[in-house]
């Protein structure tokens, strides 16, 4: 009996170190950026959807965003289309939108639907263009001083939360394409390609998320690559934004999405390697916390202390 109380023993003793994250989180919403190597290893997928269930049945409204990268660029491939980058954007003519188009919402979210909902009736599939939740305008990015068009890449300009909020009102878990309508256009006709983290960022914004978790295949914010690669655990909104010149620049898009959620409502937003399996509940539920957390400067949060212990970092 002794040896049976021993061995259950380190599990009670999880399960009270996550209680005080637990209460902390109850009844909050958290978006989640899926993405990089967890999207395409079959173990790591496994563990993220367990992950995000998780999170609902601990009483958490999650909220999964996502893009394509390799998935798209594979298809693209088998249908003769080159993949074209400007600007670290995908060059997207509208026979390639077409294909963004069905990779996300036909493949990739209807995967992502499947595996979440191998726990329960949980998960429901959406693109930015129902309830017009993601409206975008054309983006031109300036290349050495010249606005560039590449083609269906959109700029988000509104976001509409009621089809969220509804489900999640409703128990479910939302999963979202990172496909935009048309606010360009008299009649909202068209679709968007738009950047999963910049989605993911406004979402979290929009919805008064109380974090924004996006997952990379790197530990997080490295503090001097690659002459070091130890991970920065917290900074500011200000702190980030000086290191923002000097980024790489898949991490761009990231961290310029964790700095407009802090500076726009979201209380964190945190970098997660999501090449660890359960990364997630790492990052919520324990008190080491990995990755990198950004929060909001003392005047973003009104004046408030930003000196609390979030995730377990001081």
């Amino acid at each position: 009996m002794s040896a049976r109380k021993h061995t259950a023993l380190p599990k009670a003793q999880i399960l009270i170190e996550a209680l005080p994250w637990l209460t902390r989180h109850h009844g909050k919403t958290v978006v989640v950026k899926f993405g990089g190597n967890a999207m395409v290893d079959e173990e790591l997928k496994a563990a993220f959807a367990q992950d995000v269930v998780f999170l609902r049945h601990a009483g958490l409204k999650p909220v999964v965003v996502h893009g394509g990268g390799p998935q798209i660029s594979a298809q693209l491939d088998k249908h003769g289309l080159v993949s074209e980058f400007k600007a670290g954007l995908r060059v997207t003519t509208p026979e390639a939108m077409d294909v963004v188009r069905m990779v996300l919402a036909g493949q990739v979210q209807r995967e992502l639907v499947n595996l979440l909902n191998q726990h329960g009736p949980l998960a429901v599939g959406l693109t930015g263009e129902d309830a017009h939740t993601i409206s975008a305008t054309r983006h031109r990015p300036v290349i050495d001083g010249e606005a560039v068009d590449i083609g269906r890449v959109g700029q988000i300009t509104e976001i509409d939360t009621g089809a969220i909020r509804a489900l999640l009102d409703d128990g479910r878990i939302p999963v979202v394409s990172s496909i935009a309508r048309s606010a360009d256009t008299a009649d909202g006709t068209g679709v968007y390609n738009v950047n999963a983290d910049t989605a993911a960022a406004a979402l979290a914004a929009a919805l008064g998320a109380e974090t924004l978790m996006v997952l990379t295949d790197v530990e997080g914010l490295y503090e001097d690559w690659p002459r070091s690669d130890e991970v920065i655990s917290r900074l500011t909104a200000s702190e980030l934004e000086k290191l923002l010149p000097e980024l790489s620049s898949g991490m761009v898009p990231k961290m310029e999405g964790c700095l407009y959620a802090v500076r726009n409502g979201v209380h964190t937003a945190r970098v997660i390697d999501g090449r660890v399996q359960h990364s997630i509940l790492l990052e919520i539920f324990t008190d080491e916390g990995i990755g990198t957390m950004v929060v909001p400067d003392p005047v973003d949060a009104a004046g408030g202390d930003t000196s609390e212990n979030e995730g377990g970092r001081a």
